[in-house]
């Protein structure tokens, strides 16, 4: 699982019919602690995320389209959550 930041939204006049009704959007991927690295991805919105938010996502295509209920739909990746909060801890903190 990927952590990113939305960025925008990718819009078309014309798409693979698996993409209608999809929303698009560019994401940003970031580390834990929630810098941006400028990897970016374009993921299908399987959840209501949008500019700004940091998202959860899976790119890999077998698993995306198993939430799509589509075995033959072209997509890879897939924005599945909305994340409210990233606690890493603190490096003082013992590892188990």
């Amino acid at each position: 699982m990927i952590l990113g930041i939305v960025k925008g939204e990718i819009h078309s006049t014309i798409n693979h019919s698996a993409y209608d009704s999809r929303r698009l959007l560019l994401v940003d991927r970031i580390t834990p602690d929630g810098r941006e690295d400028g990897n970016y991805l374009i993921a299908v919105a399987a959840v209501d995320a949008g500019v700004g938010q940091t998202v959860l996502m899976i790119d890999e295509g077998n698993s995306a389209r198993q939430i799509v209920d589509d075995a033959s739909a072209p997509i890879r990746s897939i924005i599945i959550g909305v994340v409210d909060e990233i606690d890493v801890g603190s490096s003082d903190e013992p590892r188990t």
